[in-house]
């Protein structure tokens, strides 16, 4: 069985023979037809993380989308999506032809959507998903920002809360590709994040809305949070659930209490297996009625290498999905 192997915590995988699984009591054997690398992967195999250094060696990737062959509950033929602790725990992960996989990890599709659009979502959706029904709890006829909104959470997010009933979506992009993308996944109107000036960018933000904003979706943190946050309305809310622009932000005291903010933390962590797959089919049944999307691109497992280096540099404009 081939399969995508980390042998050095600075080093991307490369394709070897690799000992095929057998599934332990309570697990189920996929057979992968698709995987996407997500900057979870790239953290975990960097050996940074605050799960600490995964033993090496070891097969990354935190999902996949596969053909179950064998399982306690799941029929046999049917597609899944599934969720791996590789990198985070002892255990091999989704980059490899086939996958034993917990039946708690397992959730199955039951909607006609190309594997590779469902790994492209997958959890990056489902964070998008909660964040805003959840979390943010969006009410239809308000205002949002979307911070990071070329990336695959906030392309995600720009569409979900169009299709909860948001009035206007404001996108806020590090780059005009970035900014593109946005505007063709619904948003009205799109802030460069050019800038670290936090005054600057709240005054962007607040010129782009039509009044004040009534939540902000926020993969990023730093600058962008806190120019965002001056754009929030008297008890507006922040979700906050992830930190690509910085781990620290420059948010004043005054602007928190002033207008009774609310900063609101998310991960997908402290979701239950059922949370999780009913996000998933949420998320899922908008794409095959043709209503959501996500860019990405496709490569082989062969490709892994030079795929992994490039997202690791951030060099790939979209979430890479590797098939097999």
């Amino acid at each position: 069985m081939r399969a995508a192997v980390l042998r050095g915590h600075r080093d991307a995988p490369r394709v070897e023979q690799w000992q095929p699984p057998a599934a332990a009591p309570g697990e189920a054997l996929v057979e992968l037809r698709a995987a996407p690398i997500t900057p979870l992967d790239l953290l975990c195999a960097s050996g940074t993380s605050y799960f600490g250094a995964p033993e090496l060696p070891y097969v990354p990737g935190v999902q996949g989308v596969g053909l179950v062959l064998s399982s306690p509950s799941v029929p046999s033929g049917s597609m899944a999506w599934f969720s791996t602790r590789a990198g985070m725990g002892p255990g091999d992960g989704s980059l490899r032809e086939c996958c034993s996989v917990a039946e708690s990890e397992i959730v199955p599709i039951t909607f006609d959507v190309p594997p590779e659009l469902v790994a492209a979502l997958g959890l990056s959706a489902v964070a998008a998903w909660m964040a805003i029904t959840w979390r943010g709890e969006l009410h239809p006829g308000e205002q949002v920002i979307v911070l990071g909104a070329g990336g695959a959470v906030g392309q995600v997010a720009v569409q979900i809360a169009r299709l909860r009933g948001a009035r206007r979506v404001i996108a806020g992009c590090r780059s005009a590709a970035a900014a593109d993308r946005a505007l063709r996944c619904g948003a009205d109107a799109v802030v460069r994040l050019d800038t670290q000036d936090v005054a600057e960018l709240g005054r962007r933000f607040a010129d782009a809305g039509d009044g004040p904003t009534d939540l902000v979706i926020d993969p990023l943190f730093g600058a962008p949070a806190a120019g965002a946050l001056r754009a929030l309305r008297h008890y507006g809310r922040l979700v906050q659930l992830g930190s690509a622009a910085g781990q620290t932000a420059p948010i004043e005291s005054s602007t928190l209490r002033s207008r009774c903010l609310r900063v609101l933390g998310y991960t997908n962590n402290e979701l239950t297996a059922s949370q999780r797959a009913d996000a998933l089919n949420a998320v899922l049944s908008f794409a095959a009625a043709g209503q959501l999307n996500v860019e990405f691109q496709s490569v082989p497992l062969d490709g892994i290498s030079a795929a992994w280096d490039r997202q690791a540099r951030g060099e790939a404009p979209v979430r890479i999905v590797v098939t097999c």
